[in-house]
């Protein structure tokens, strides 16, 4: 039996991959599996990018333009939920199933069926929620964070919205539990947990934060449902019911949910710049302690949400002081990035670019949020476009912005090819200047007093409005660049070697590039010498 498996093993990796549209649908490959993740989160960003300019089109100037308020508000909904469990998270995955096996040196995830499961089961949850754009009553127009009593309101759409959801929890679930097993099983021996590539330590913990929150939300909807469709009132006043008990439940997921969409996001920036700053991470340790640190917080900080529901002012205190803990170990985050940098002999490409503007931006979003934590300045920030400023700076330049950044540091691992750098520079320079130009007059729009989610405003908006527009649309059209340069990239180019970059370490950059069907068939021995000797001569 043994000498069977062994030769259908052995076929397995002759013949590669089958042919034709199947080779997708049925592949269990690690790398497949990757790349699908990745091109459904690029469609998934162009549709909620094209959502996004309807709402920036509609707030060009004062007064209504094109569509209606009810229209409206479908779409900061759905903008929202398509960039975020369509765009963001997805991405993330993609990245995950590319290189953390590669990383570790694992031959592929630990249970490869579920993991194309997981990722079959996407299209459909978004085939779902984008045809609430055709049913009765339009699409969820309640936004994101689906409050009641507002949401109850919704017409047919609701059901569609609450299964959807469900599938995409289903999908996260599966995908984390495969991460979690994969890096605590199948690393490759002398490969111990301190040694292992900051992205994949980021990704251990946002596998673990999926596992424990996904199912929060999937409880909180489906109370929804109940509420609507089966007579309970579990958010209904009038039945004895609370709808802020909601907003508890949804930002307990809610909260570390944000920390899904940045912690690997801190390990891909972990990776980058070490490389092009040619010195190894300053401060490994602390940098793993500090991601742990984030994950655990995160789930104590819930109701900085909602200091204006009326809390006690004992609570209020209390997730305003938690919140500010958490910018101790993002800041030490911070810190071990420039002091990384500190007198390295650095280069610019563009992986080294987006991760600089990552530095820089998400810093500022992440001192807009330290203003959103002192209780008594929320109150005036609260629902205003301070508050649009904040996430976005810290979503786009943030999120986006690493995603974009792993993507141009691994693709020439991925296809055997190297980009066009001047291409990539002209994409960095122009979504870098529009991502600027569309949300930090938001700052002041909000400041002024300009509500979130509205249709129309005062005229003494309109100049900060009208930039904010032209910017959204510099900057969604910027991206047909990185699709561009994407494409270029895999039809040929100049070949790349093995190793990509000159100040590249690790198991992934030991294995020739295009990185094989099957990365491992053995696994390696990691050496001492990649991770230890380099910090000695630093330390």
């Amino acid at each position: 039996m043994s000498e069977a498996h062994a030769h259908d093993h052995h076929d397995d990796h002759h013949h590669g991959p089958e042919p034709g549209i199947m080779r997708w649908i049925k592949t269990t490959n690690h790398k497949d599996l990757g790349t699908l993740y990745m091109w459904f989160s690029f469609t998934m960003f162009m549709i909620g990018g094209m959502m996004a300019l309807v709402i920036r089109a509609e707030l060009f100037q004062p007064g209504l333009q094109f569509v209606d308020p009810g229209f409206f508000n479908s779409m900061t909904t759905m903008h929202a939920l398509v960039m975020i469990f369509g765009g963001v998270m997805p991405g993330f995955v993609g990245l995950a199933n590319w290189m953390v096996p590669m990383m570790i040196g694992a031959s592929d995830l630990a249970l490869p069926r579920i993991n194309n499961w997981g990722f079959w089961i996407l299209p459909f949850a978004f085939t779902l929620l984008l045809s609430t754009l055709f049913v009765d009553g339009g699409a969820p127009a309640a936004g994101w964070t689906m409050y009641p009593p507002l949401v109850l309101q919704s017409g047919d759409s609701l059901p569609l919205l609450i299964f959807a959801v469900h599938m995409m929890g289903v999908s996260s679930i599966t995908g984390a539990i495969n991460i979690v097993v994969t890096i605590l099983n199948m690393r490759a021996p002398g490969m111990t947990l301190l040694k292992m590539p900051l992205f994949v330590w980021t990704w251990l913990i946002t596998a673990y934060l999926l596992i424990a929150v996904m199912p929060v939300l999937a409880g909180a909807v489906t109370m929804l449902l109940t509420d609507r469709y089966f007579g309970t009132s579990f958010f209904s006043a009038a039945g004895g019911g609370d709808p802020v008990m909601f907003q508890h439940i949804f930002w307990f997921f809610g909260h570390p949910e944000v920390y899904i969409m940045i912690l690997p996001a801190f390990g891909i920036i972990s990776m980058i710049i070490p490389v092009f700053a040619r010195k190894t991470l300053f401060g490994y340790d602390s940098m793993v302690y500090a991601t742990a640190s984030i994950a655990f917080l995160s789930f104590i900080v819930w109701a900085h949400h909602m200091f204006t529901v009326g809390m006690p002012v004992a609570a209020e205190l209390f997730f305003m002081f938690a919140t500010m803990l958490i910018a101790v170990p993002t800041g030490v985050k911070v810190f071990n990035w420039v002091a990384t940098m500190w007198k390295g002999s650095m280069s610019f490409e563009t992986p080294m670019l987006f991760a600089l503007a990552f530095v820089f931006l998400f810093t500022i979003g992440g001192f807009s949020g330290l203003m959103l934590a002192i209780v008594p300045a929320d109150f005036q920030y609260h629902d205003s476009y301070f508050v649009v400023a904040h996430f976005h700076y810290v979503l786009v330049p943030g999120a986006v912005f690493s995603i974009m950044a792993g993507v141009y540091f691994w693709l020439p691992k991925w296809t055997g090819h190297m980009y066009d750098e001047k291409l990539g520079k002209l994409h960095f320079w122009l979504s870098t200047i529009f991502v600027n130009v569309t949300f930090f007059p938001q700052h002041f729009s909000g400041l002024a007093g300009m509500p979130r989610r509205i249709p129309d405003y005062a005229t003494q908006f309109a100049e900060f409005n009208m930039i904010s527009s032209i910017g959204a649309f510099g900057f969604g059209f910027s991206q047909l660049i990185l699709l561009f340069v994407v494409i270029k990239c895999i039809r040929g180019g100049q070949p790349a070697t093995g190793r990509v970059w000159e100040g590249a370490r690790g198991l992934e950059w030991s294995i020739p590039s295009p990185a094989p069907y099957h990365s491992f068939e053995t696994p390696p021995d990691v050496p001492d010498s990649e991770v230890t000797s380099a910090q000695e001569q630093h330390a």
